[in-house]
C-alpha cells in the first residue's frame, strides 16, 4: 500500500489533522486519562470544567474527590477516574516536583497510564516526534486496511512504526480516531463515502 498516498488523502479529508493540538502537560495527562472509554466530545468539556476549578497538581490534591467526581461525572467510570486524578497529582508532587515527566518509561509508572495515554502526552504536550498513540480506532483501522496484522494496540504500535515514516507518527492518532468515529466505524462503516475505499482490501475483495 502507498503510505504517502493514504496519509495525503487523510490529511486532505481532515485538514486539522495536519497540526498537532499542543496542550499543557498536566491538562494533556489528566484529560487523556479521563478519555478512556469516553468520546472526545464528552471528555474535553468535562476536562475544561475540571481545570477551570482545579488546574494544578497542588489544587487537585487538595480538592475533595466528591467535587472532582461532580465536575467529570459525564465521563465513563468517573468515580474511578476521580481517584486516579488525585493519586496522579499526589505522585507528581511527591516524586516529580509537580512536573509531568516527558519520558515514556516514567509516565507508565503513573496509575491509569498506558502506552496510548503516554504517547498522547508525549505527542501533544512535548511534541515528541517518536510518539505514536494507538487506541482501539487506530488498532482496528490499521488491521482493516491491511497495514498490520496484530492482536492488540501494543503490537499495532510496534508494527506501524516499522512501516510509517516517522513524520506521520504524531498525526496517526488524530486522523484515524476521527476516521474511525465517522467513516470507518466498527459497525455500519460508511464505505460509500470513504476516501480510502479503492485502497481497502475489504472493499477490493
Amino acid at each position: 500500500m502507498d503510505i504517502d498516498e493514504l496519509m495525503r488523502r487523510l490529511f486532505e479529508f481532515y485538514p486539522d489533522g495536519c497540526t498537532v493540538d499542543v496542550r499543557e502537560p498536566f491538562f494533556a495527562l489528566i484529560s487523556t486519562v479521563m478519555s478512556h472509554r469516553t468520546r472526545d466530545d464528552v471528555t474535553y468539556p468535562a476536562a475544561e470544567r475540571l481545570f477551570e476549578r482545579f488546574s494544578t497538581p497542588e489544587e487537585m490534591v487538595e480538592a475533595d474527590v466528591e467535587e472532582i467526581e461532580a465536575l467529570i461525572k459525564d465521563v465513563g467510570f468517573y468515580r474511578v477516574k476521580a481517584g486516579r486524578i488525585k493519586e496522579i497529582s499526589r505522585i507528581l508532587l511527591e516524586e516529580y516536583n509537580g512536573t509531568v515527566p516527558d519520558e515514556m518509561e516514567t509516565l507508565l509508572k503513573l496509575p491509569g497510564v498506558g502506552r496510548k495515554t503516554a504517547n498522547c502526552v508525549l505527542a501533544h504536550a512535548f511534541l515528541k516526534e517518536d510518539a505514536l498513540a494507538v487506541d482501539t480506532h487506530v488498532h482496528r483501522i490499521s488491521n482493516r486496511l491491511g497495514l498490520v496484522v496484530t492482536k492488540n494496540p501494543e503490537e499495532t504500535e510496534i508494527e506501524l512504526k516499522k512501516i510509517l515514516p516517522q513524520k506521520y507518527w504524531r498525526h496517526v492518532n488524530i486522523l484515524l480516531v476521527k476516521f474511525g468515529q465517522n467513516v470507518c466505524r466498527p459497525v455500519s462503516s460508511r464505505c460509500g463515502i470513504c476516501v480510502l475505499n479503492d485502497m481497502c482490501p475489504k472493499i477490493l475483495l
